[in-house]
């Protein structure tokens, strides 16, 4: 295996650049990916902002997902061996030719996906399996709200919920993106911009569950439009996250609302939701019944131009970076 490999990485508001690295090796319980492709998400964004730094031990490289290779083993690693196909999640590195990841976050590359396919799976499985599925408790046949539902975490969130069983409603941008999210499964596609999807929810009986990635103004329509016992799960605030809300409706409603992050998870922790998404969503995927939206896939060297697209908010579905260029 070479010595040296090409890695992304930037400074606090700069742009990226690439250099030239020595290839890590893994430690106690981590596996190394020979990284065939890497998916771009919005946290990348907060932390070349200097907001969202990477947890203790982790490497300051962008990257939260990848798929590829696995090509090196530490000790006490049970499942994996070199040669073996993964997807993972990680702690960060991921914009580079090899990473690290703990062998708990990895899971086995599903048949049939190509290697943008692959990558763009583990921070939105991951991400809507602990907060619509676990946090919000989505059960068949209740009604989900998505916002965002064009974004990589959005359209997975549509296919997932539709593949347990559940109406899906989602907020869009355009009509293409609403076109989109109606074919992946959404019963509803709202043009936030010339829609209330306060109104449009009420006439459709409410939700059960909100996945809200928004904040701001939101927060305080998504208590007014969820039905009794509904659950508001946010994972971001794209318009802020100090709000004043009215909490007599959460207590007429018996609403619950909560959120959370997870890069700051502890492996364990992170290990235990692999665990889960394998069991329920990768048999949904060998089915048929999920598979990720590649918008564009860039080379590694064009990861500035790649984060620029991310920021533009245009895409519908993943940007990935791919290692073969």
């Amino acid at each position: 295996m070479a010595k040296q490999m090409r890695r992304a990485i930037h400074q606090r508001g700069g742009p990226v650049r690439m250099e030239e690295a020595a290839i890590p090796q893994p430690g106690e319980g981590e596996i190394l990916i020979k990284v065939a492709a890497a998916g771009l998400n919005r946290p990348d964004l907060l932390q070349l902002a200097g907001f969202y730094p990477p947890p203790p031990g982790a490497p300051d490289t962008l990257g939260l997902e990848v798929a590829g290779e696995v090509a090196a083993i530490g000790l006490n690693v049970q499942r994996w061996r070199i040669g073996d196909a993964v997807v993972a999640l990680l702690g960060g590195g991921g914009y580079a030719e090899y990473a690290l990841a703990p062998a708990g976050s990895a899971l086995p590359w599903p048949a049939g996906l190509s290697a943008s396919e692959a990558a763009a799976l583990p921070e939105g499985a991951f991400t809507v399996w602990a907060n619509v599925f676990e946090a919000g408790a989505l059960q068949p046949r209740e009604t989900l709200l998505v916002h965002g539902g064009a974004s990589g975490i959005g359209t997975l969130a549509i296919q997932m919920a539709r593949a347990h069983g559940a109406r899906v409603f989602t907020t869009v941008g355009d009509q293409a993106k609403a076109e989109l999210a109606q074919r992946l499964g959404a019963e509803k596609a709202i043009l936030y911009r010339s829609e209330d999807f306060e109104t449009v929810m009420a006439a459709a009986g409410g939700a059960d569950v909100v996945l809200d990635m928004v904040g701001g103004r939101y927060v305080q329509k998504n208590l007014d439009l969820l039905s009794p016992g509904g659950r508001l799960v946010h994972i971001a605030f794209l318009e802020g996250s100090r709000v004043e809300i009215d909490l007599l409706r959460v207590m007429l409603k018996r609403l619950i609302v909560t959120g959370s992050t997870l890069r700051a998870r502890p492996n364990p922790e992170k290990a235990r939701i692999a665990r889960e998404v394998e069991r329920v969503v990768w048999p949904w995927i060998a089915a048929g019944l999920i598979k990720p939206v590649i918008d564009r896939t860039f080379a590694l060297d064009a990861a500035d131009d790649a984060l620029a697209y991310l920021q533009s908010g245009a895409h519908a579905g993943k940007i990935v970076l791919s290692m073969e260029g």
